[in-house]
């Protein structure tokens, strides 16, 4: 059995003008959807955790798989915080007469408050074809870090909005189009989660330290063009 996987890319936009320390880890075990209690989130003096983790594996007994997520965690204010975002896809066993495909797709949105909060982001995917000739599988991990000096929740018109890409990344998931245009299509989308975030923190508190917000983006794929 041979076992093929492509460079994964990444990019972010770097925190700024803000007393915080941000570790960003890249490796660790599978994470299963968790969060933090309400109660925990919600108080100054906290630690708060969340893991999204989304997987699908095609084979000759399911020749198409896909799976998304589109979760929003918002921690409050808290002295130290930890987000796992993960998306893994593997097609397995099938041929270029009878090809699969396997998409795995994860959108985490997480927002907290506070001047020194300690941060631990992982982000991370992984697209595996196992003895899968003709295979197309691919496997995004988007994780927007939303830092505000004091709490905020989004309004109704910035929920309508996030729930609007969430439907259509739901489409897109389940959809037939090349590796290579979807992927193009999903970080269309995340582009328009960044802008939904930039505008809810323009209208969240003032305080000392600046709102910021920040995509970490992790795509693996075949074929990998």
């Amino acid at each position: 059995m041979s076992s093929h996987r492509k460079a994964r890319s990444s990019t972010g936009r770097p925190f700024s003008g803000r007393a915080l320390r941000t570790v960003l880890l890249a490796a660790g075990a599978a994470g299963v959807a968790t969060a933090v209690p309400a109660q925990a989130a919600t108080g100054s003096g906290h630690a708060a955790f969340a893991s999204d983790h989304v997987f699908s594996h095609a084979d000759r007994a399911h020749h198409t798989q896909a799976r998304d997520s589109f979760t929003i965690r918002q921690f409050g204010t808290v002295n130290a915080a930890s987000a796992r975002n993960q998306a893994n896809a593997v097609s397995a066993g099938c041929s270029a007469d009878d090809h699969c495909r396997s998409v795995a797709l994860s959108f985490q949105i997480v927002t907290f408050a506070g001047q020194r909060t300690h941060l631990n982001a992982v982000n991370l995917s992984d697209a595996a074809n196992k003895s899968c000739t003709g295979c197309q599988t691919l496997a995004g991990a988007y994780q927007f870090v939303v830092s505000t000096p004091t709490p905020f929740t989004f309004d109704a018109a910035h929920k309508r909005r996030l729930n609007d890409i969430h439907r259509r990344l739901d489409t897109l998931s389940r959809s037939t189009l090349p590796a290579a245009e979807l992927k193009t299509r999903v970080d269309a989308l995340a582009g328009e989660v960044t802008k939904v975030l930039d505008d809810a923190v323009a209208h969240a508190p003032k305080g000392h330290v600046k709102p910021d917000v920040t995509l970490h983006r992790h795509l693996d794929g075949w074929p990998g063009h």
